[in-house]
């Protein structure tokens, strides 16, 4: 009998109806507990031998290994590895070290040094991995693994990040000698010094530590409340806290006598906490009661007649400046100072700071916001921030500069500088940090309004997840899943069809709008699906727009104030582009395809992007243009558009749709503002999760190509920055009407915030916000003992589960349809908003000031970069 390797010995129980009973492997596997390989898994008997009962961690670690493995093929055929190759790499084999049984932890945290030099990863890559973390099974339980500084040396060990492998060890000859690099995310400092708390009166006192134990006191920690065993002059602390940079500490030893600076406290004056010594307003009317307490409870009090006292000025010896570079590392760039966005080429300059320097608010143990200091005591909810982002940079149509944000009921209620009005200069009483209020820390961080996608193919609803993980909170478009009529044209078509997708999104943590069909050269049909919930109209040349579809959409567009959404006539079967521009007889109309291989008159389309109503559009596939753009597009379309290739005509059609040359010339029309919006046209000749990524592609590509455009100062790229970042937030939410809630950082609007490393700028956001609430964020192992162990995934969080989803987002719908209830009559959970000021807006080309869209009605006046 031919030996199948299984041993007769090895036994198994098998639990029955009638009992247990024991038998060899051999004899289960050829009993008729299981007839055949096909037999499910779930209908087995209970074996628990063969049972793998895996948990999430685990599963989340053998997710690693496969990244880490691939990362060691790659390394062993002799390519540098990327950052995220590095970092599986990395925890992966520091994971089979701890599986060998023979190294500590600290052992590891050293061996994990020498796996990787810098010639083995890609230039960037030194620059972006400051440690790795990971949590692996110890013969004494889980523990914490933290590899400091992974790339710190010329050349790795490939013996040690190849072991285990059964690989080869490639020469080190095959990896190249890389000098140098931009760094993704570089901070470039101006010269010179800040002065912190400039102004404010100062005295300099001694202290002593009359304790037996150190004592620790942070900057904003009011100096007169201290430990009873610091003995110094109180009287000349009352009102006082240390000058020294905010969320730093000062310390002293047992014994220890030490000369401190302390300033003024700013705001109302009022001291609140610490050991409710001074609890009131700072005045000589309560020195008495103050200096009564402090006896009587027994603080260490000295006089103190040597002490020195003036106002803070530069050049004073009371005095405390930051450098530039240090200033930004603790609390992120200020004015003048330039962030390069991700590796692109692109610099960005802080134009403006709310900061009070020396009142920055910083979160964390001994920082500044804590009760009485950087967070105010009594302060009701109401009077209240609900979450903060502290010290954010922000990069919007608006302008680039720096903010805590303020988010009170899901929007944006207030910019500029956050904290505790009894204590700090410069807190509005919009911007009060209360006990009720969460703190995310925007140090270092960029801060962006959530991207508006306005041509999304709804053709499976996986696209909310790959959308939301790159940054894009609002999808417009049409569909009704994988249908035909969905793979090539962004049209829910009836009522019926709304009232599904309206419902089907309607926990998703994604603001949505849905757009009808418009093709029907007669009204009848059009009003029923504005009513049931469109907030604007689709044309489409599949579904023939003709003149006469055309002029009766807009028409019909126009009385409900909606937006009409058009992709021409490829096939100049009605006529050609510019019988189909005066079709739109001056009325607003957004032509989706206006180049690219989208879509649109052949070869002419692009001539839309010179008249002033029509606003133009590109969608991601040709955005750059680069030497692989042309090849990959003709499959594409042969998918998305039903085509047959073994019909002449069909393939004819398709290549008509591809000109290199005008595909080109659309990057340098975007960068002259002529061409507004870019969008995705997901699943259907477009990428959802590459929306913002390939924007900034573009404009990287421009500034190589085209130089600093005019008007810009020269040693920033701010004009750009600004007129790219209109082209997925502002631009389409004026184009659509829904400028008023979303599209900008900005008071009032949502507070749909997406947070970037600048490292990490324009390709994976560090975390999504969604109508003030944390929906999507990179997080490591759910099971570790801190938040960034690997495997760290962009992940849905708490703002993405339950009623959050519906509580934190927006349905936007025709105004018609507000008037008939649908949110009742759908039984929608999300905000239903109607869109407005649609048939109102004009493209305007000014080359001088290279502005892009212009709202010209009543309503509003809004010029976009």
């Amino acid at each position: 009998m031919e030996n199948d390797g299984i041993g007769e010995e090895e036994e198994i129980t098998i639990t029955a109806a009638a009992g247990q009973r024991k038998l060899s492997l051999k004899q289960l596997l050829r009993s008729n507990h299981i007839k055949s390989r096909s037999t499910s898994f779930y209908n087995l008997p209970s074996i628990d031998r063969l049972e793998m009962r895996l948990a999430p961690r685990e599963v989340e670690k053998l997710m690693l290994h496969n990244a880490g493995y691939l990362a060691q093929k790659r390394l062993a055929r002799g390519l540098c590895l990327n950052h995220t190759e590095a970092v599986a790499l990395i925890a992966t084999q520091i994971l089979e070290f701890v599986h060998d049984g023979d190294k500590t932890v600290a052992e590891l945290m050293d061996l994990g040094r020498h796996l990787l030099g810098r010639r083995q990863v890609l230039p960037a890559v030194p620059h972006l991995l400051d440690s790795v973390q990971v949590e692996g099974t110890f013969p004494d339980g889980t523990k914490l693994i933290t590899v400091h500084d992974p790339i710190s040396c010329e050349n790795g060990n490939l013996d040690l990040a190849l072991h285990g492998s059964f690989l080869p060890v490639p020469s080190l000859e095959k990896f190249p000698i890389i000098d140098g690099g931009k760094i993704p995310g570089e901070l470039v400092f101006r010269n010179g010094h800040i002065l912190l708390n400039s102004g404010r009166e100062a005295v300099k006192i001694k202290v002593t530590n009359d304790g037996d134990r150190p004592i620790q006191v942070g900057s904003h920690y009011h100096f007169i409340e201290v430990n009873p065993c610091l003995i110094f002059d109180r009287r000349k602390s009352y009102g006082m806290r240390l000058n020294i940079p905010a969320g730093t500490a000062t310390r002293f030893e047992p014994g220890d006598t030490k000369s401190v600076t302390l300033v003024r406290i700013g705001g109302n004056q009022i001291i609140r906490g610490g050991n409710g010594i001074a609890d009131n307003h700072v005045n000589d009317s309560n020195v008495k009661t103050v200096m009564e307490s402090i006896i009587t409870r027994k603080f260490g009090n000295s006089a103190d007649t040597g002490t020195s006292n003036g106002v803070i000025v530069e050049g004073s010896p009371l005095a405390c400046e930051i450098s530039f570079e240090a200033y930004a590392n603790m609390y992120g760039p200020t004015v003048g100072d330039k962030v390069r966005l991700g590796d692109t080429d692109l610099f960005a300059q802080v134009e403006k700071d709310f900061a009070v320097y020396g009142d920055e608010c910083v979160f964390g143990g001994g920082k500044v916001i804590r009760d009485g200091m950087g967070q105010a005591a009594g302060f009701s909810t109401a009077d209240c921030l609900d979450t903060v982002i502290t010290n954010a940079l922000i990069i919007d149509y608006t302008g680039i500069f720096k903010a805590d944000i303020g988010i009170k009921g899901g929007c944006i209620s207030s910019l500029g500088k956050a904290g505790n009005p009894d204590a700090m200069n410069g807190v509005s009483d919009t911007m009060i940090i209360g006990v009720s209020t969460e703190v995310i820390a925007g140090e270092g961080m960029i801060v962006t309004a959530g991207a508006i996608d306005c041509h999304v193919h709804f053709i499976c609803p996986q696209l909310a997840y790959e959308a939301i993980s790159s940054g894009v909170t609002t999808m417009i478009g049409g569909g009704t899943g994988p249908a035909e009529g969905t793979r090539a044209t962004t049209c829910t078509p009836g009522p019926i069809h709304m009232k599904c997708m309206l419902q089907a999104t309607d926990d998703l943590p994604i603001n949505f709008g849905f757009t009808g069909k418009g093709n029907s050269a007669k009204p009848e049909g059009l009003h029923e699906i504005i009513r049931a919930g469109a907030m604007g109209l689709k044309l489409h040349e599949d579904w023939g727009t003709t003149p006469a579809a055309i002029d009766n959409c807009l028409a019909v567009a126009e009385q409900y104030d909606i937006q009409v959404n058009i992709h021409t006539d490829t096939l100049n079967e009605s006529g050609f582009v510019e019988h189909t521009i005066a079709a739109f007889k001056d009325r607003t109309i957004h032509t989706y395809h206006s180049e690219g291989a989208g879509g649109g008159h052949a070869p002419d389309i692009i001539k839309v992007c010179g008249v002033k109503n029509v606003l133009p559009s590109s969608t991601n596939p040709t955005r750059p243009y680069t030497k692989n753009t042309i090849d990959e597009h003709l499959d594409m379309l042969m998918v998305c558009h039903h085509l047959d290739k073994d019909i002449p005509e069909d393939v004819a059609f398709a290549e008509s749709r591809i000109r290199a040359e005008t595909i080109a010339a659309e990057d340098i029309l975007h960068d002259m503002g002529a061409i507004s919006i870019i969008s995705s046209d997901s699943q259907a000749m477009g990428r959802i999760g590459e929306v913002i990524t390939r924007t900034w592609q573009t404009a990287h590509k421009m500034k190589l190509q085209r130089g600093p455009i005019e008007g810009n100062i020269p040693d920033n790229d701010n004009l750009r920055i600004k007129r790219f970042i209109a082209k997925y937030t502002i631009n389409p939410a004026i184009a659509n009407g829904i400028s008023d809630h979303v599209g900008s950082v900005e008071v009032g609007k949502l507070a749909d915030l997406v947070i970037w490393k600048p490292s990490f700028f324009g390709v994976k956001p560090e975390m999504v916000i969604k109508g003030g609430d944390i929906a999507w964020a990179n997080m490591g192992d759910p099971n570790a003992s801190i938040p960034t162990p690997q495997p760290v995934i962009m992940r849905p969080m708490f703002g993405a589960f339950g009623k959050a989803g519906s509580a934190n987002s927006i349905a936007f719908v025709s105004k018609a349809a507000m008037d008939c209830n649908i949110k009742a009559f759908y039984g929608l959970n999300k905000k239903v908003k109607s869109v407005k000021n649609t048939v109102c807006i004009s493209h305007v080309v000014q080359l001088q000031r290279f502005l892009s869209l212009e709202i010209t009605s009543y309503f509003r006046s809004s010029h976009v970069v």
